[in-house]
């Protein structure tokens, strides 16, 4: 434990040594860290939100072998799409990487951005994953906070302390930073926070930002989920037949049909509902 007043260059070389030791010894090897190519670390950021990196590393492979670059994601049927992303959820990631990639075909040359502040135009792409992919693919230095590297700096430098801002946190990450080499440091830091988790799970509801997991069952994501799946083995549908299949409430199932034609996965016509192409 340290005390994040009074921080030492002493204490940053030691605090760095003990993640960099431990990265060296343990670190978890995926199949989007042994190739490092932009379009890779794109793709395996977007499936990291909100999906665990074991079950992303099965799925990243699948998914690059059936799109291997921007160019071929970017051509793709959206309903192709769906079929490869199947099993990771939260869909409207799989209809962003398609734009995305559109995007930088069209927009940025086919290279990736290599600043923060243009990633962040591209959809789905916010400050942090902005940042990770710049550091992951460039390895060039950024400040980004996620989950399991807030539980590896609430665990050295806020022992006891509860509703811990991450302006704290941040302040403490860019004093603690690896500039030299910013991909490995980041690798380590959060495959030291997934240690943590399993031997100290509550840290991160010291957090001040912490908030707890939305039940999935009988969720609007669950319905979406259900509705695309179906429409992707049926191909055409016709709404009556959608409110027999699925067990859930009609006015739920409407207005979840209407958001998703409005976001652009589906197309409705008259009665007839399908993927959008």
């Amino acid at each position: 434990m340290f005390k994040k007043e009074g921080l030492t260059q002493e204490i940053i070389k030691i605090f760095q040594k003990i993640i960099c030791d431990f990265f060296k010894n343990s670190g978890r090897l995926f199949p989007f860290r042994e190739k490092i190519q932009p379009y890779y670390v794109v793709v395996s950021e977007i499936m990291l939100q909100q999906t665990q990196a074991s079950r992303v590393s099965e799925k990243f492979l699948e998914f690059i072998e059936k799109f291997p670059d921007f160019k071929t994601l970017a051509e793709a049927p959206l309903d192709e799409i769906l079929k490869v992303w199947k099993g990771l959820g939260y869909n409207r990631r799989a209809k962003a990487l398609k734009t995305i990639a559109e995007k930088i075909i069209h927009e940025f040359q086919g290279k990736v951005p290599q600043s923060v502040e243009d990633l962040k135009k591209l959809p789905q792409i916010g400050h942090n994953t902005a940042s990770s992919i710049v550091t992951f693919a460039f390895n060039k230095p950024t400040y980004f906070i996620e989950t399991n590297i807030r539980r590896v700096y609430i665990y050295y430098f806020f022992p006891g302390r509860d509703d811990i801002d991450d302006k704290e946190i941040m302040i403490l990450l860019k004093k603690t930073a690896d500039i030299e080499n910013p991909r490995k440091w980041y690798y380590a830091l959060m495959d030291y926070g997934v240690m943590l988790k399993k031997t100290h799970p509550e840290l991160n509801k010291r957090s001040k930002h912490y908030r707890k997991q939305s039940k999935f069952k009988g969720s609007t994501r669950q319905l979406r989920g259900k509705i695309l799946d179906i429409l992707l083995k049926q191909n055409t549908l016709q709404r009556n037949e959608l409110l027999n299949i699925l067990d859930f409430a009609p006015i739920q199932i409407k207005k979840t049909l209407k958001q998703l034609e409005k976001e652009g996965f589906l197309e409705i016509k008259g009665n007839e509902v399908s993927i959008a192409e």
